[in-house]
């Protein structure tokens, strides 16, 4: 008996029908921005004269000051808008003054710039999702290119905390907040991928409190003032009156305070333990739990209610 052959280019064409998002073939950058900065742009690139390509997403963290914004809400829609890219700026903190960027070479006429104030992670959300569809309708040699800025990701707020703040409570959103924002990169990736239109945010970067993984982190963990410290000549010491050359006792033996952080911008979880000992940290502070397998660490956002968390007595 004759088989049919397998028809793979009847297969390729029913996947892109069947499966709505998906494209076939590689979708390699032909679009680049310069960061206005040439080792940077190596950095990213590989090559001096490119920097952020369209049809990806690209994240500047840094700590405050580093001149993220300069960078992002400045040379790169400069450098966009010469290149022809229209631009859709996203200001969440409320700090991207027209005389600020007309300084930096951004034209923010209504042809050239769209500058969006919002603070909602779900409205932006909804922002680029109903762009993208209305995007997509066009034909392809009508689509625009195009590159959103969203200035910064760390400011952007959930349903919950603004509730919460209303209701004059900052007790934070029990995980939210991470967890929406990293849905929102991961389709924004899968969006943009076969089409010219580009993402890049900016994010804070805080210093690890992890004593095995020192490096900066786009979101560090750290403790409220008031929590005590063991040092290691056995004295408890409360974080806020930390000073340099101080010794604090980890569970890797003593370790030397060389560098003090204070910030105002963090959001906070509250953790309430059976002892009834409450615990006030930031979502990406870790906690040693005991598990099947052993000992593992969890942050605090990703801790559930019957952990057990592992404590020494002082």
């Amino acid at each position: 008996m004759a088989t049919r052959p397998f028809d793979l280019s009847k297969f390729r064409k029913g996947i892109t029908k069947s499966i709505e998002g998906v494209s076939i073939g590689f979708n390699d950058p032909t679009d680049w921005i310069s960061t206005g900065n040439y080792a940077l742009n190596y950095l990213i690139s590989g090559d001096f004269n490119r920097g952020i390509p369209l049809g990806k997403v690209t994240v500047f963290a840094g700590e405050s000051g580093a001149g993220k914004s300069f960078i992002c809400s400045g040379n790169l829609i400069k450098n966009a808008q010469a290149q022809g890219i229209y631009v859709i700026l996203i200001d969440t903190e409320n700090a991207l003054d027209e005389s600020w960027l007309h300084g930096l070479g951004v034209q923010t006429s209504d042809d050239k710039l769209l500058k969006l104030n919002m603070a909602m992670i779900d409205d932006v959300a909804k922002v680029i999702s109903d762009f993208v569809k209305e995007y997509k309708v066009l034909a392809a040699e009508d689509r625009p290119k195009v590159l959103f800025v969203i200035d910064s990701l760390g400011m952007l707020l959930t349903p919950t905390d603004v509730n919460q703040f209303e209701a004059g409570e900052m007790k934070g959103d029990m995980g939210r907040k991470p967890k929406a924002l990293t849905a929102l990169v991961r389709n924004c990736v899968n969006m943009f991928g076969s089409l010219n239109i580009g993402l890049v945010a900016t994010n804070h970067s805080y210093a690890s409190q992890d004593p095995y993984n020192p490096d900066d982190k786009i979101s560090g963990g750290c403790l409220t003032a008031g929590h005590r410290l063991k040092l290691s000549s056995g004295e408890l010491k409360n974080i806020e009156d930390m000073v340099l050359g101080d010794a604090v006792q980890t569970l890797s033996g003593p370790n030397v305070v060389t560098k003090l952080f204070s910030y105002t911008d963090k959001e906070v979880f509250e953790l309430l333990l059976s002892d009834g000992t409450v615990i006030q940290a930031t979502g990406n502070h870790k906690f040693m739990v005991e598990s099947e397998s052993g000992y593992i660490w969890k942050t605090i956002s990703e801790l559930g209610e019957g952990d057990e968390i592992v404590t020494k007595n002082p």
